[in-house]
């Protein structure tokens, strides 16, 4: 039997101003696959007070792709646009008690896992999961080191993520920093593309069934090209202008999260980034031009509820999924 090499293809996206877009917009609050209360999506991850990242992103990601948030919190920061001052970790049996209360009640339809901080939350959140969510798409984001530098996954956790959560996930989001320490390389940012497909294999030998390798830390100035593999060998890169912007803050836990919403709303892995990518383009195209913030502000997470969208963008929206089914 001839083994199956997979497809390769590469995918362009397109973004054009955010005002001219929101009423193309079909991604987001989408109402025609399944009621959102069937779509329920949990976040395992961290609380910013800012709303900007962590759990608060998520929230509003998966409100704008019409799914139904569930969170559990892993650690609490004290982070702003400018940095992070403090961060206190959930002890692990808080924890699960959080998860044992949401699988006792309703399972999720897809589980996003972010910031987990410590080797003692890796472990006790990857064992729950091995145990009790057989079949849900789980998309991992791995955490590590925040907009303004501040590390978010202790050093010695990085080796049960890798070990025990990984091999978990229907799809790990890495961007270039997390790759490198992923993969045990110091840089991986002024690679090129070949390299970069190399990186990605490699972190999908740890068990992951896709990875989704982001490259908005590239040392390209003109592209934010992203890779994506899966374990039969389909692959495809998704390309798209970079755009200039200070207001980034919380993009890879929009991005894993609207990855999830968009599974649990039917979609295919392959699709679900797509999707997710193009909805991450339009929100930090929207918010590229706000100062309210002294830092890294956030994106415009509902971006398609501008008050110049027009009913029938509104009308778009609710047929998103038909659309890019």
């Amino acid at each position: 039997m001839r083994k199956n090499r997979g497809i390769r293809t590469t995918v362009r996206l397109n973004i054009e101003t955010a005002d001219e877009d929101r009423d193309t917009f079909s991604i987001a609050n989408a109402s025609s696959i399944i009621d959102s209360k069937t779509r329920r999506c949990l976040s395992i991850a961290g609380s910013d007070c800012s709303g900007g990242a962590g759990i608060q992103a998520d929230l509003k990601t998966f409100a704008s792709f019409g799914c139904y948030g569930m969170t559990v919190v892993t650690a609490v920061t004290a982070q702003n646009s400018v940095g992070v001052a403090d961060t206190f970790a959930i002890p692990p049996d808080v924890i699960i008690a959080q998860l044992s209360s949401i699988f006792s009640d309703a399972l999720p339809t897809s589980i996003k896992v972010g910031m987990l901080f410590s080797e003692e939350i890796v472990s006790a959140v990857s064992e729950f999961l091995k145990k009790n969510a057989h079949g849900i798409p789980i998309v991992v984001d791995p955490v590590m080191v925040a907009k303004s530098g501040h590390f978010l996954l202790a050093p010695k956790a990085t080796i049960a993520l890798k070990n025990e959560l990984i091999p978990l996930a229907t799809i790990v989001t890495p961007n270039l920093c997390e790759a490198a320490a992923l993969v045990g390389i110091e840089d991986i940012r002024f690679s090129d593309q070949r390299e970069l497909e190399n990186y990605a294999k490699s972190i999908l030998s740890l068990g992951a069934k896709s990875v989704f390798l982001k490259g908005g830390h590239s040392a390209n100035e003109t592209n934010s090209d992203d890779f994506f593999i899966d374990s039969v060998g389909n692959s495809v890169w998704m390309n798209a202008a970079r755009i200039t912007s200070k207001n980034t803050h919380g993009t890879g836990c929009t991005l894993s999260s609207a990855i999830a919403a968009s599974i649990a709303s039917g979609h295919s892995v392959t699709e679900a980034c797509s999707n997710a990518k193009n909805y991450v383009l339009k929100a930090i195209d929207s918010a590229r031009s706000s100062t309210v913030w002294k830092g890294h502000g956030p994106v415009d997470h509902f971006f398609w509820m501008s008050r110049t969208t027009t009913s029938s963008s509104r009308r778009s929206l609710s047929q998103a999924s038909k659309t890019n089914r």
